[in-house]
C-alpha cells in the first residue's frame, strides 16, 4: 500500500469512527436535529474535502460531469434534504471503494513494472590500475569490455571474453532454471550474474540494448487500447451528462405535472430520488473494471515471460483461430548439430566426425562449428599441412599427408570421388580421404523439445490450424512438419513468397477471427506486420523482428502462445462479465430510483458494491 493509499485507509478509519461517535452520542443526549447535521458535517469532510475540491476544479476546467461531480451533488443533495447519515455514508462508501480500486491497480501494476527491475543503474569499466568505475550504460560505447560482478545485472548486450557463470534470467523470461555461460556465450542485459565474474564485450549501445527495448514496450503498452476500453472511454463521456440532465428531469418534471394536477408540490421528494438517481448511475464499476482487466491480462502474461505491446493486441489474440509459424528459430532451436552420420564399413562415426571437424579447423560456417561441438576431442591443427575452402561446395586439407575433403555432393562430383548419396533431411556433408570415400554426416537444425507438445496445446486451446512456413528444403520441412504435427506446410519460401502464403491465411479466416504469425528472422518482419498478431522469438529474435511483432515471447518458448491466447480470452471474458452485470445493476437499480423503491443505501450498494466486485472480478485475469 503506498502512502497516499495508506493515507486515504487513515481518513476511512476517522471518518468512521467519528460518524458513529456522532450517531451515539445524539442518540444518548437527544440533541437537536440542527447540532447533529453541524456534528456530522466534521466526518464528512475529513472523507470527502478532495472528492468537493476535484469536483469544484472540474466546474471551473468546464470539465463538469465526471464521477467528483455525481458523488458531491448527489451527498450534499442528500444532506441539504435532512438525510445527513445517508450523504456521510454514501462519500464514506465512495472512498472505500476508491482505496480498493487503487490497491487493486497497484498489484495489476507491479506485476508489469517489476520488469523496471531490470533497469541497471551502473556498468563497470576496468581501469588500467585494476580498479573498477562505474559508468552510465548510455556512456559504454560498443566493443567496450565490462566487468558484471556477482549480483549484478549485466547492463548490456555482449558477449563472454572472459570467465564463466549462471544467469538469473527471471526477469525476462519467467523461468526460474539458470542459465550457464562461458566464454563465446552472448548474454543480453537485464539478466542477472549469479556467481562468477564475467568480462563482456558489448555488442550493441545501451538504448538498442535488449532491456531498454523491453523497457519501452512496457512504458508505451498502455497506449494502444483495446476496443473494449475505447468503447467504454467514449460511453462515459455521453453517459455521465446524459444521466446528470436525467436526474433534472427527475427532480423537476413529476413533481410539476402532480402540482399542476391539484395534489401537491412535492418537490423534497423528487429530488431525493433524483440525487438517488444520480449515485447509482456514477460509471465507476465501467470505467475502472474495464481497463484493470486488460491490465491485468497484459500483467498475468508478463510474469510468465510474455510481453503484449497493447490492449488492443491482448483482445485480439483471444479471437485467434490461425497461426502460422517460421520453422528455424521459432519450432527449432536455431542451432544446427550432427543429427546423424552414415559412414562406410571399417571407420567409426566417431572417426568420421573427428577428421571432418580436422578438416573444418579453420572455416567459420556454421557447419564447420557443428562438427568441431561433435567431435570427441578438441582439433589438432598441427596435423594439417595444407588445407583451402573451393566456394559453394566445402572445403580440403591435408592431414597426416593425405587429402582429405569434406563437402556437399559436388565436391565430391567435382574430385572424382564415387560416393553413396544420402537422402536424409538437413545438410550433408560427404567425406572422403585419398580418393576413398567415408561416409557422410547429416547436420540439420533441431527441433524444440516441446515443439510437437506446444502444437496439441494450441489444439486444446481452440486454434483450428496451424501452419509452417519456411525457406527450408522440401524435405527438411517436411520433416519438421510430421515431427510436430503442423496442419500444413510450405517450404522453400522467400519473404515475399511468406507474405504471400499470409495473404491467402488471411482471405481463408472468417469474420473475427485472427491470424497469428511467429517468427523469429528479419526476414520474418514483413510477415510479422502483415499478420492480424506477430509474435516474435525476445531471445534469439532480430530486433527487426521484435520491432514488427506486437507480441514478444522472451524466452523463444512457443508452448506460451497457447497460454498467451488462454490468457487473452479469460481476459476478454472478465470484461464482458463486467459490462453485462455493471450495466444490468445500474439499469435495475435505476428504474427502481426513479419510482423511489430504491434509496440511498441502494445507491451505495449500486455505484461502491458493483464497482468493489467488478474490480474483484477483474482481478481474476492476473492469474491462470
Amino acid at each position: 500500500m503506498t502512502k497516499k493509499q495508506k493515507k486515504v485507509l487513515y481518513r476511512i478509519i476517522i471518518a468512521a469512527v467519528l460518524l458513529l461517535a456522532v450517531i451515539l452520542c445524539e442518540k444518548l443526549t437527544g440533541w437537536s436535529e440542527w447540532i447533529f447535521r453541524i456534528l456530522v458535517l466534521v466526518p464528512y469532510f475529513v472523507i470527502g474535502y478532495d472528492v468537493l475540491n476535484k469536483a469544484v476544479h472540474g466546474i471551473l476546467n468546464r470539465q463538469v460531469f465526471d464521477e467528483n461531480f455525481l458523488m458531491a451533488v448527489a451527498t450534499v443533495g442528500a444532506m441539504l434534504l435532512g438525510e445527513t447519515t445517508e450523504g456521510v455514508a454514501v462519500m464514506l462508501f465512495y472512498q472505500i471503494g476508491e482505496l480498493f480500486q487503487g490497491i487493486a491497480v497497484g498489484k495489476s501494476r507491479r506485476s508489469i513494472t517489476a520488469l523496471m527491475d531490470i533497469r541497471p543503474d551502473y556498468a563497470n569499466i576496468e581501469a588500467e590500475d585494476g580498479s573498477l568505475e562505474e559508468v552510465d550504460p548510455d556512456d559504454v560505447a560498443v566493443g567496450t569490455v565490462i566487468v558484471v560482478q556477482p549480483g549484478e545485472k549485466v547492463p548490456i548486450d555482449g558477449v563472454v571474453v572472459e570467465g564463466s557463470s549462471t544467469l538469473d534470467t527471471a526477469a525476462l523470461t519467467g523461468e526460474s532454471l539458470p542459465r550457464e555461460v562461458s566464454v563465446g556465450d552472448e548474454v543480453i542485459s537485464g539478466c542477472v550474474n549469479s556467481t562468477g565474474l564475467l568480462r563482456i564485450r558489448t555488442t550493441k549501445e545501451f538504448g538498442e540494448s535488449t532491456v531498454s527495448k523491453i523497457l519501452d514496450l512496457v512504458e508505451n503498452s498502455s497506449m494502444k487500447k483495446a476496443k473494449a476500453e475505447t468503447f467504454i472511454a467514449k460511453f462515459a463521456r455521453v453517459y455521465t451528462p446524459a444521466v446528470c440532465y436525467s436526474a433534472l428531469a427527475l427532480a423537476v418534471i413529476p413533481p410539476v405535472i402532480i402540482g399542476l394536477s391539484g395534489q401537491g408540490w412535492n418537490f423534497s421528494t423528487w429530488i431525493f430520488r433524483a440525487l438517488t438517481f444520480l449515485v447509482i448511475s456514477c460509471p465507476c464499476a465501467l470505467v475502472i473494471s474495464i481497463p484493470l482487466s486488460f491490465f491485468g491480462g497484459i500483467g498475468g502474461a508478463s510474469r510468465y515471460g510474455i510481453l503484449v505491446k497493447g490492449s488492443n493486441y491482448l483482445e485480439a489474440l483471444a479471437d485467434a483461430a490461425i497461426i502460422a509459424f517460421d520453422k528455424t528459430g521459432t519450432l527449432t532451436k536455431g542451432v544446427f548439430e550432427v543429427t546423424s552420420t552414415a559412414p562406410v564399413s571399417g571407420i567409426t562415426s566417431e572417426e568420421l566426425i573427428d577428421l571432418a571437424a580436422l578438416a573444418e579447423y579453420y572455416s567459420s560456417h556454421p557447419a564447420a562449428r557443428s562438427l568441431k561441438e561433435a567431435s570427441r576431442e578438441t582439433p589438432d591443427p598441427s596435423r594439417i599441412s595444407q588445407e583451402g575452402e573451393i566456394a559453394g561446395h566445402g572445403v580440403w586439407a591435408v592431414i597426416d599427408g593425405r587429402k582429405v575433403l569434406a563437402g556437399n555432393a559436388g565436391l565430391m562430383e567435382q574430385e572424382g570421388v564415387v560416393y553413396q548419396k544420402n537422402e536424409a533431411p538437413g545438410t550433408i556433408i560427404y567425406v572422403s580421404r585419398g580418393g576413398e570415400f567415408l561416409g557422410s554426416i547429416v547436420i540439420s537444425d533441431v527441433l524444440k523439445e516441446n515443439a510437437a507438445e506446444a502444437i496439441r496445446l494450441m489444439r486444446e486451446a481452440g486454434i483450428r490450424k496451424t501452419v509452417m512456413l519456411t525457406g527450408d528444403a522440401q524435405k527438411a520441412a517436411a520433416a519438421a512438419a510430421e515431427a510436430t504435427g503442423v496442419d500444413a506446410y510450405y517450404a522453400e519460401l522467400l519473404p515475399a513468397d511468406k507474405v504471400s502464403r499470409i495473404e491467402e491465411l488471411l482471405a481463408e479466416k472468417k469474420d473475427k477471427e485472427t491470424l497469428c504469425f511467429a517468427g523469429d528472422g528479419i526476414n520474418d518482419a514483413p510477415v510479422l506486420a502483415r499478420a492480424d498478431i506477430g509474435i516474435a522469438m525476445g531471445a534469439l529474435g532480430s530486433d527487426a523482428a521484435i520491432e514488427a511483432a506486437d507480441i514478444v515471447l522472451m524466452d523463444d518458448d512457443i508452448a506460451k502462445i497457447p497460454l498467451a491466447v488462454r490468457i487473452a480470452r479469460k481476459c476478454l471474458r472478465i470484461v464482458r462479465e463486467n459490462v453485462v452485470f455493471a450495466i444490468g445493476i445500474k439499469i435495475l437499480c435505476l428504474i427502481l430510483s426513479a419510482f423511489g423503491i430504491a434509496n440511498m443505501w441502494w445507491a451505495v450498494f449500486a455505484d461502491v458494491g458493483v464497482m468493489v466486485l467488478a474490480v474483484l472480478n477483474a482481478m481474476r485475469a492476473m492469474h491462470i
